[in-house]
């Protein structure tokens, strides 16, 4: 293994191997806007200062389980364990083709041209507030600014519950800004929190997009369905059906619960938006909107 042994850096469990098919018709053209590829690791070290160690999750991998799950697009996001290293998504972009996008991760020191390197199926920058590997948040409007040009968008991984400021933030960054994993808020604190209602009032004015993902992140439940997510997701879609995006968060790095099967994750898209023609609307329109399909 390279990098820190798994002792500092947890050794995370597999997805489960044999997803099934959700129990709603997918429509053409669906988009999975939130997936990891990592490995082999001979290939692409880790670095050294990650919080996790993921085990391989290839490409192949995850192709299977899209079709398993009828879904024919995806986005690529890098994940904290490779830091800067952007090699493997790079990789993955260029063999998985025109169906698929990728988020980066970039050292804020690099140059324009760096940035110009990424620019095969990239289409915005992450920035990593809960769990580090990335540049700092006070570095976000000025990095925006730099990829304004290339059409890019920012991407937060954010706990908005505990997050100040995050009105302002949005309202500086001059590219579109999309929140992962629903805010990433805890169940307990409600939808009333005050963190949540400003994510909802940046949604309402088009401000921001958010993914309906990650709802294992958030539960106080053990396993799924994770109901008690339901009324947050149920929230979002109300406000703001052409700002939501769908994604399966695969291969579920680092979760607090037993790892689910991923047909029975997207199962609960059909419990939050129960009507199909949204459903479409958040599968396949708008993330063809955003990530230019």
């Amino acid at each position: 293994m390279t990098g820190v042994e798994p002792l500092s850096a947890p050794l995370c469990a597999g997805p489960d191997p044999n997803p099934r098919p959700p129990r709603f018709a997918v429509p053409d053209g669906a988009v999975d806007c939130h997936a990891h590829i990592c490995g082999p690791v001979k290939r692409y070290p880790f670095a050294k200062d990650r919080i996790y160690t993921p085990p391989d999750a290839l490409l192949s991998d995850y192709l299977q389980v899209l079709r398993t799950l009828g879904v024919t697009r995806g986005v690529l996001v890098q994940p904290s364990g490779y830091g800067f290293d952007n090699s493997c998504l790079v990789d993955a972009l260029a063999e998985a083709g025109p169906n698929f996008r990728g988020i980066a991760v970039v050292d804020p020191q690099c140059s324009d041209e760096d940035l110009d390197q990424h620019a095969i199926g990239v289409r915005g920058l992450r920035f990593n507030v809960l769990f580090g590997g990335g540049a700092k948040i006070e570095l976000v409007p000025a990095m925006a600014r730099r990829i304004q040009r290339l059409g890019w968008h920012v991407q937060l991984l954010i706990d908005v519950s505990r997050f100040q400021g995050l009105y302002d933030l949005v309202q500086s960054i001059p590219v579109p800004v999309v929140v992962d994993h629903m805010g990433h808020v805890p169940v307990d604190v409600g939808v009333t929190d005050h963190g949540f209602q400003t994510l909802l009032a940046l949604l309402a004015k088009r401000r921001c997009w958010v993914k309906l993902s990650g709802s294992y992140r958030m539960t106080r439940l053990s396993k799924n369905p994770y109901a008690d997510v339901n009324e947050f997701a149920q929230a979002l879609v109300r406000v703001a059906p052409n700002q939501c995006l769908w994604a399966s968060d695969w291969p579920h790095p680092q979760i607090p619960v037993l790892l689910p099967n991923d047909g029975n994750l997207m199962d609960q898209l059909a419990d939050w938006i129960p009507v199909e023609h949204l459903r479409k609307q958040v599968l396949v329109e708008n993330p063809t909107r955003l990530y230019g399909f």
